[in-house]
């Protein structure tokens, strides 16, 4: 996937027991920056009060000096990276949301989507709540407030059991630190541990740079309490009749890095066995060069050639200095994004018969602009690749994806795709294929409704 057609809403990142809880959830969300890139935010205690800050923008934008770091002493901090939903790309919606209510302070970030948001949002206005925000993370901490058992964990437990949809959730007061997933597990989230300190972060990428072990990943309908004593595990009230999981499938396919585990894998080895289905499925009889989209296609392209035998090379060389904020109201400059970001190695490419690779195909108009791009390399032919299938649906779970009518497989067949992309050919691995790089038992635990429109929830609006 190209050029950011789709986004993953946000990442999450806790620290509990941290001389340094501040720098280090710096540095988990600089980890987490693929994740979200509009806004960032850090909530931190001390153990009697918690302070924040909040910006829009990248991670190294907003906390740009070591003077705002220094602003936000204590040893527990929650983090958050926030992809906006259209028309709330605002300071209002970053994250964390921090409240002060009887029992005392509590902030909160947010993963995923709620499905019954609104109608919950509606009867408590109705009640007298007042929103700042458009966030789900906001309902959550309505809920919280409205409460009225009697410890802060009963109080987000109760909170928890009476929403619908997908999240995995971090929570921070003085002198506790929560983590909570829902009941199909739709968003990861992993346990990680520094010696006496523990983390909570949605990737274990984050792991990797601030130096932690990875635990486990918080399971399914479960919510931690990390606090002096250690981590205690509870079980979240369904909201409804929950047996199955609905892990989605597209952390393996784009949204996750390829270094992180996830749902129980390594996100690399299950890219690269997409790929190698990719191969199996629709191969490229004589093909010179496997090429990849960089980065989220370039793990598929290597299960591509290693299947298929036909050597890897890099075809296309990214700037990675260009952000989300190259917009111009112009449609003549905005074409521009395309060869400001990318650039095509003619002596890789021209001549050759090439096998280009891509995780997805959204809309496919910047995917139509690369392939012309490529075209100036002069290659002898272009045979393109996905290694997911068609989207048809959009997501309602934590997704920022295109309506319907904007996903140009829901109403254009493979040829039409292949001709308006200006391919020599088109190949999509299938269901079927993607599944069976699982475990037979796994392949009923991910949700796939964004390619077959069977969700597993209802929405309300």
């Amino acid at each position: 996937m190209i050029l950011n057609d789709m986004h993953e809403e946000c990442g999450i990142f806790g620290i509990y027991n941290h001389p340094n809880a501040a720098q280090v959830t710096y540095l988990g969300l600089y980890a987490l920056q693929h994740r979200g890139q509009e806004s960032s935010g850090i909530a931190v205690s001390d153990s009697k009060t918690i302070v924040q800050h909040k910006g829009m923008g990248l991670v190294r934008q907003v906390y740009g000096s070591e003077e705002t770091l220094a602003k936000l002493p204590g040893s527990h901090a929650i983090g958050h990276n926030r992809y906006s939903t259209t028309g709330s790309s605002t300071l209002i919606n970053a994250q964390p949301i921090l409240i002060k209510f009887k029992a005392g302070q509590i902030a909160g970030a947010h993963n995923g989507n709620l499905t019954n948001a609104a109608p919950l949002k509606r009867q408590m206005e109705k009640d007298g709540s007042i929103f700042m925000s458009t966030t789900d993370t906001e309902v959550i901490m309505h809920l919280i407030a409205h409460s009225r058992r009697p410890t802060i964990d009963a109080m987000i437990l109760e909170s928890l059991s009476l929403v619908q949809g997908a999240y995995s959730m971090v929570f921070l007061t003085p002198e506790a630190l929560y983590g909570a997933r829902d009941p199909r597990g739709v968003r990861p989230l992993a346990i990680g541990k520094i010696g006496d300190t523990w983390l909570l972060s949605s990737e274990t990428c984050a792991f990797d740079l601030v130096g932690a072990t990875f635990v486990r990943e918080v399971e399914s309908g479960e919510m931690v309490r990390i606090d002096a004593s250690g981590l205690t595990s509870y079980k979240i009230p369904l909201f409804e009749n929950v047996k199955s999981r609905a892990h989605c499938i597209f952390e393996y396919i784009y949204f996750s890095r390829p270094d992180s585990f996830a749902f129980g894998h390594n996100v690399d080895k299950i890219r690269r066995k997409f790929g190698r289905q990719l191969a199996i499925q629709h191969p490229v009889p004589g093909a010179d060069k496997v090429i990849g989209i960089p980065d989220s296609a370039t793990t598929a392209a290597l299960g591509f050639a290693e299947e298929s035998g036909i050597g890897f090379d890099i075809g296309l060389i990214r700037n990675h200095y260009v952000g989300r904020t190259f917009i111009h109201p112009l449609q003549s400059a905005r074409d521009l994004y395309v060869r400001i970001k990318f650039n095509p190695v003619k002596g890789v490419i021209k001549g050759k018969k090439i096998v280009l690779v891509d995780d997805s195909i959204v809309r496919g108009t910047t995917l139509k602009k690369l392939v012309s791009l490529i075209r100036t390399a002069e290659p002898a032919e272009i045979h393109l690749r996905i290694s997911s299938p068609p989207i048809l649906c959009p997501c309602f779970y934590g997704i920022d994806m295109p309506t319907r009518e904007e996903l140009i497989a829901s109403s254009q067949s493979v040829e039409d795709i292949r001709a308006y992309l200006g391919a020599d050919s088109l190949g999509y691995l299938s269901i079927d294929s993607m599944l069976s790089v699982l475990k037979p038992e796994e392949r009923e635990n991910f949700c796939t409704a964004c390619f077959t429109g069977k969700y597993f929830t209802e929405m309300m609006n």
